[in-house]
């Protein structure tokens, strides 16, 4: 068995990877950036080296520095988790040739699956049914064009090294087409350092049906079931569940069987996930084949009772598979939820910044988290934005969806943008509870998944007021809490009665008198027999309102004025990154929509367009500059009417 394990990775897979290890007695090292020194998966290592650097390749995909850290700490075996070089079979090849155990396929495989279109080839060939589409070696954007005409729209541009939704995107007509494929290709090339495309039809209404594969080095081969992958924003996972709802168990047979065969054909070792789009006859088409351990494994875990990691470790040394196909029991139902720092009134734009509040839910039965952060924690624009991943097992689907409800009830998370509140209405709409899935159901359902803000009413307002009074740090009350100094009641020496609070929440501000009749009972206000959670972290004030925690603080109104007269007639950066394209000088005229800058964040780029026509007074950035959220990009004065008449 390997007795120490390097990690090639950072985050909740890397946290998730030790656990394990830990549990079986191997000794594991961290890897880390400069940006990450302070990591919790820094933390949980025996061992860590640092990489330098903040970007990924500065750091996480340095594969010599990788080896040589292996080799100073003396690891056996590196895991790649999933990301950055888990599917690199260069990367593969260096950990062999330096003496060094890969906990994952071989390099061959990685070869024949790690490229799209090859895969398909092969896919092909093994008479598995594929999308129609365009898998060939000629990238010129002509050969695209012809193609997706082909096809007909709309069209799906995929990277064909790549996975995750990087280098994804969809075309509705011709004339998107020459911006997606240059955009896509460059997001493929940052993410993957490989620009090649495939085009395929865009399948409407599909689910998003995975199998879980497992392989030895003794030509051994099973499927552990399938996960239901549809619910999805950017083409990106964000609830899985296993079993997928509805599959007939021959269907799930021949899914398996077809999944196996796919391994086997290419000598495959280890975790491997072979992905198909389901349609509503029950028909299936090979999409890609994954050669690593995936963001979802968990679910799979909990129905079958196997650590997948432990399989992966054991497999690696040379162990044969723990169990037959035959001895795969399954039993009750699991999903997932990624809980992302990310904007979803944004069209989910990361988020980067401190995370001021983070409070897991307790643990039970059928209740896991598996996670990477902790409170404090600085969240960079140069890695994944997932923050962690809350997973609930039940008897039936149905206890494992309300007991996944309760985790997210209690999950707390304050000072960064994130998708909780919508994961909280994804699990509990009706439709979700019929599971009536496919991978169009986030836009099927926006109305409800993405509500527009409604205006936080007095009532608000009144209680931040009295939880402002009664979370503030007071020196006196802690020496001597009889003292009138200690009250909270706003209560001063010349002045009648309590005094309004200038707060602010979001963009909005507001005038309140704190409510009365609110008790603080540990972190919560009790308020006519209602409980609202409370968290006070220095000069913010998080309040539960209508099931999500609304940051306040205190407002300085003269350095609000200042600040926005600073930033006015200026185009932001939507969120911490870097500028990876310029489109505009100053002088220059423009029309409404049109493009002016692209910045990029986590991997995935993101257009700064022109809201009207005007004129570019000035650019305040250039290609490779690192951006905060908030900062003027590009100063626009707007034409005057009779100039754009």
């Amino acid at each position: 068995m390997i007795d120490s394990l390097l990690i090639a990775n950072r985050g909740e897979i890397a946290c998730r990877i030790m656990r394990t290890a830990r549990e079986l007695g191997i000794a594991t090292v961290a890897v880390h950036s400069d940006t990450d020194r302070d990591a919790l998966h820094v933390r949980c290592a025996d061992q860590a080296v640092n990489l330098g650097g903040a970007r990924p390749s500065e750091s996480y995909l340095r594969v010599e520095a990788i080896i040589a850290a292996a080799k100073a700490t003396g690891a056996q075996a590196i895991h790649p988790g999933y990301g950055f070089l888990s599917e690199n079979a260069d990367f593969a090849r260096a950990v062999d040739a330096a003496g060094l155990i890969f906990v994952g396929p071989p390099a061959s495989a990685i070869d024949a699956m790690g490229s799209k279109s090859a895969a398909k080839a092969l896919m092909e060939t093994a008479g598995v049914p594929l999308v129609p589409g365009y898998h060939g070696a000629d990238q010129a954007l002509e050969t695209f064009r012809v193609e997706a005409a082909k096809i007909g729209y709309p069209v799906l541009l995929k990277a064909a090294a790549g996975g995750g939704g990087k280098g994804m995107k969809v075309v509705e007509s011709e004339a998107q087409l020459a911006e997606a494929l240059s955009s896509a290709q460059r997001e493929a090339q940052a993410a993957f350092g490989d620009a090649r495309m495939l085009v395929e039809k865009y399948v409407l209404q599909p689910r998003h049906v995975e199998i879980q594969v497992f392989a030895d080095q003794h030509g051994n081969g099973v499927y552990l079931a399938e996960r239901d992958c549809s619910i999805q924003r950017r083409h990106q996972k964000v609830v899985e569940e296993a079993p997928a709802p509805g599959l007939s168990p021959e269907l799930r047979r021949a899914m398996g069987e077809a999944a196996v065969t796919a391994a086997r054909a290419i000598g495959y070792v280890g975790a491997g996930t072979v992905e198909f789009l389901l349609d509503a006859r029950g028909d299936f088409f090979f999409m890609e084949m994954n050669t690593r351990l995936q963001v979802e494994h968990p679910v799979t875990e909990l129905i079958t009772g196997q650590d997948l990691v432990a399989w992966q470790l054991r497999v690696a040394a040379g162990q044969p598979l723990p169990l037959t196909q035959e001895q795969i029991v399954l039993r009750g139902h699991a999903i997932e939820v990624r809980l992302y720092a990310e904007d979803p009134e944004q069209d989910f734009l990361p988020a980067s910044g401190e995370l001021a509040l983070y409070f897991e839910p307790a643990g039970g039965v059928g209740r896991r988290v598996d996670s990477g952060v902790v409170e404090g924690d600085r969240i960079s624009p140069f890695y994944d934005p997932m923050l962690s991943k809350l997973i609930a097992w039940g008897e039936d689907r149905e206890t494992a969806r309300r007991r996944l409800l309760a985790m997210l009830a209690e999950q707390q998370l304050g000072g960064v943008h994130s998708n909780l509140a919508f994961l909280r209405r994804v699990l509990a709409h009706p439709a979700f509870a019929a599971a009536e899935l496919d991978t169009g159901f986030i836009a099927r359902h926006t109305d409800v998944l993405l509500p527009a803000p409604a205006p936080l009413p007095d009532a608000f307002w009144a209680l931040a007021a009295r939880a402002w009074l009664l979370t503030a740090p007071s020196a006196a009350r802690a020496d001597d809490p009889h003292s009138p100094w200690a009250a909270s009641s706003g209560l001063r020496l010349g002045l009648a009665g309590e005094q309004r609070l200038h707060l602010r929440c979001g963009e909005a501000e507001a005038r309140a008198l704190p409510a009365t009749g609110v008790s603080l009972l540990g972190d919560q206000l009790l308020v006519d027999g209602r409980r609202h959670v409370v968290q006070r972290r220095g000069q913010w004030l998080f309040v539960e309102w209508d099931g999500q925690l609304q940051r306040v603080t205190q407002v300085d109104p003269v350095s609000e004025v200042e600040a926005r007269q600073h930033g006015h007639g200026g185009l932001t950066a939507p969120m911490n990154g870097s500028v990876v394209r310029v489109l505009v000088e100053p002088g220059q005229q423009v029309a409404a929509g049109e493009l002016l800058v692209v910045v990029e964040a986590m991997k995935m780029e993101h257009s700064i367009r022109a809201a009207e026509a005007g004129e570019v007074t000035a650019v305040h950035c250039a290609e490779g500059d690192l951006v905060d959220e908030g900062r003027v990009l590009v100063a626009l004065q707007p034409l005057a009417e009779e100039a754009t008449a």
